[in-house]
């Protein structure tokens, strides 16, 4: 079985500057304790560099970045898409305070979380990225994300990593819109899925209370599977 995690909202609290997301001290030792019983990957929107560092010595299998795009991805038409929408919508959103856009090379999220006034925030946000060439829209938590139409996605990251690994199921955790190409990912019994926060519609089948909870399923998956002795 592989375990696939979400950073940002899932392993990480949300937070008001992005910048300064990072994983409980508690949540990274039951990640490390997982990771060594059971194949594991991060799957994340932040650039694969930026989710690299914040995982650190946790021993995971993979870490994808970009909404599942890094490693295996990237190519040239993707990059000068993607610098074009960026250059386009610094310029639209220039006047409008506590909006940020976020260039991660491959793909580029507008954050709100800062505005005074989100819907008007997310209102000029929403106008500025009409038209931009294909771009693909996702939702998300005070921020919104283009990704290339036709991009490799999370879901795709998930397949692979799951093929690779030669795993018959998967479980994915996510928490926002962003994770719903994952969630979506699997057929039949391949894959569980559990959402964060869970409100509404969503392919998820499971859901998690909060991200705290998040520590009491790494504890449960540790439960499930007690390491033999002498392993490491």
């Amino acid at each position: 079985m592989l375990l696939a995690f979400d950073f940002d909202g899932t392993l990480a609290p949300i937070v008001q500057d992005p910048a300064r997301a990072r994983m409980r001290p508690q949540t990274r030792r039951l990640l490390s304790a997982v990771a060594r019983r059971y194949p594991c990957v991060v799957i994340s929107g932040r650039a694969r560099h930026d989710v690299l560092k914040r995982v650190g010595s946790v021993p995971v299998w993979q870490v994808s970045g970009n909404h599942g795009l890094e490693p295996w991805g990237q190519n040239a038409t993707y990059l000068s898409q993607v610098q074009a929408w960026v250059r386009r919508l610094k310029r639209a959103l220039a006047t409008h305070e506590g909006v940020v856009v976020e260039d991660k090379t491959y793909s580029v999220t507008v954050h709100y979380r800062r505005a005074q006034h989100k819907r008007q925030a997310l209102t000029a946000i929403t106008e500025a990225v009409r038209g931009l060439h294909d771009a693909r829209l996702l939702g998300g938590k005070d921020a919104l994300s283009l990704i290339p139409r036709g991009a490799p996605n999370k879901g795709v990251a998930l397949e692979r990593a799951r093929r690779l690994l030669a795993c018959d199921t998967a479980v994915y955790v996510g928490d926002d819109e962003t994770d719903e190409d994952a969630f979506k990912a699997g057929r039949g019994e391949s894959l569980l899925g559990i959402r964060i926060g869970l409100r509404g519609r969503s392919a998820a089948q499971y859901g998690l209370g909060t991200q705290d909870d998040v520590d009491d399923l790494l504890q449960a998956l540790i439960d499930f599977r007690p390491l033999r002795r002498g392993s490491m």
